[in-house]
């Protein structure tokens, strides 16, 4: 397991993560501070991660009967989805606010990384990498490899994946809301489905099922053995 320390998504600088977090109405930009584009990577609703789990989202738990584990849980939607379905749920966030606002609805949140000594190592039924969150550390083999540890033998690990198959970029991030407050740089990383399942084979995992839902594309990987 990582003891690497870096900086977060959306954290430092004037917090525009947290700011939103406590706006229902909020659209955040994410950039890639080496590019020359004035267009942002990626435009995020924070409104839908503050409503609850849709269609999409509740189809990600269909075939999960193990524990589940939110990684970069936000207000914990996926965990309050994952609790209505009868599933074991934790999130880990490393927003406090984020943790916060999830414990305020009553959710079991921990205010911690991926990379850190989490609960039920090598035991959760599902791990999940929602929003973009493949994106986490910047280096998409190091998050997948920790997540092949925290997952059972039988486990899954459910991503989000970039609409472009072969998009494989690692970068550093920063977010901007709609009035110019910015956070620090962070290492975040973009992957699509082809480029997921080339990593995954390299570290034992293989690609179990994908999918395509209201605009959102799915992989689920499982161990290959």
């Amino acid at each position: 397991m990582s003891d690497a320390v870096f900086a977060t998504f959306g954290s430092g600088g004037a917090e525009p993560y947290a700011r939103a977090l406590r706006r229902d109405d909020q659209v955040l930009y994410l950039r890639d501070i080496e590019s020359d584009s004035l267009t942002p990577s990626r435009a995020m609703d924070v409104s839908r991660w503050n409503d609850a789990a849709d269609a999409a989202d509740l189809g990600l738990l269909d075939g999960i009967n193990g524990a589940v584990l939110d990684i970069g849980c936000g207000p914990g939607r996926m965990v309050r989805a994952a609790m209505h379905r009868g599933l074991t749920a934790l999130g880990i966030d490393v927003s406090e606010t984020a943790v916060e606002i999830a414990r305020e609805s009553g959710l079991m949140v921990l205010n911690r990384s991926v990379f850190e000594r989490l609960p039920r190592e090598g035991l959760w039924g599902a791990a999940l990498l929602v929003d973009g969150n493949i994106g986490i550390g910047g280096d998409p083999s190091s998050l997948l490899e920790r997540c092949a540890e925290l997952i059972a033998p039988t486990g899954v690990i459910v991503v989000e994946v970039h609409d472009d198959p072969l998009r494989d970029h690692m970068y550093d991030g920063t977010i901007v809301d709609i009035r110019g407050h910015q956070s620090d740089a962070f290492p975040w990383a973009e992957i699509g489905e082809i480029a997921l399942a080339r990593r995954a084979e390299r570290i034992g995992l293989r690609l179990d099922q994908s999918w395509d839902t209201d605009g959102r594309s799915f992989c689920r990987l499982a161990n290959a053995v």
